[in-house]
């Protein structure tokens, strides 16, 4: 199955696949995001665009480009941070998010917000990478390994909405493997965390604590 053309697997999941490249080694220096929402198993939207990163944080790194292809000069007349963060939580639309090596993705939201001075938004989310640990037996859980063993193949690695239609894929396909029926019973049963940044971290912390008393 190819990432152009994949259909994934009907199963009962909502949320919203996410995944940013970065102009250098600082996570507040985004330069492109993709999303991709799925309804019901199956992808229903797609949206990317370029951000112009931060002041301070715009410097394009060599080896940086060399891995995602986007340069300075792309970013031109792009979105800043600011202006574009309102459609990026628009298009979530309140789902749990997900991201492959999620823990980098929303270390970009946090850190960009706060060198834009912006509140970091309320997002829970799951991560791709420790669920398909949970769930495969690979040599390797790098995207376009855990990708292709749920059946998403052939997709442009590093550009920012192709990686999230296949983290979207790695989801889906473990989902229906685990039969899990919603995004918070699939993090129970394959033994995976829930986490989340902004105030709802917060809010969560509480409850984080008891669970490891």
């Amino acid at each position: 199955m190819s990432g152009a053309g994949a259909t994934l697997a009907p199963v009962p999941l909502d949320f919203t696949a996410i995944d940013f490249e970065t102009a250098n080694s600082s996570s507040a220096s985004a330069c492109s995001v993709g999303l991709v929402k799925v309804r019901a198993g199956r992808v229903v939207d797609r949206a990317s665009w370029f951000i112009q990163p931060p002041l301070g944080f715009d410097t394009f790194n060599e080896w940086n480009v060399r891995i995602h292809g986007i340069r300075a000069t792309d970013v031109i007349g792009a979105a800043t941070w600011s202006e574009q963060l309102p459609d990026l939580l628009a298009f979530a639309d309140g789902d749990h998010m997900v991201a492959h090596n999620a823990g980098f993705d929303m270390g970009v939201i946090s850190a960009a917000c706060t060198a834009t001075m912006l509140d970091v938004p309320s997002l829970r989310y799951l991560c791709s990478l420790q669920l398909a640990r949970k769930t495969y037996n690979l040599d390797s859980y790098r995207l376009p390994v855990a990708a292709m063993a749920a059946g998403f193949e052939d997709f442009d690695h590093h550009d920012a909405a192709a990686d999230a239609e296949a983290c979207a894929a790695i989801v889906v396909h473990a989902a229906k493997r685990h039969e899990a029926a919603s995004i918070e019973h699939l993090a129970e049963i394959a033994g995976c965390r829930i986490r989340a940044i902004g105030a709802v971290a917060e809010e969560d912390r509480p409850m984080a604590l008891s669970a490891t008393a």
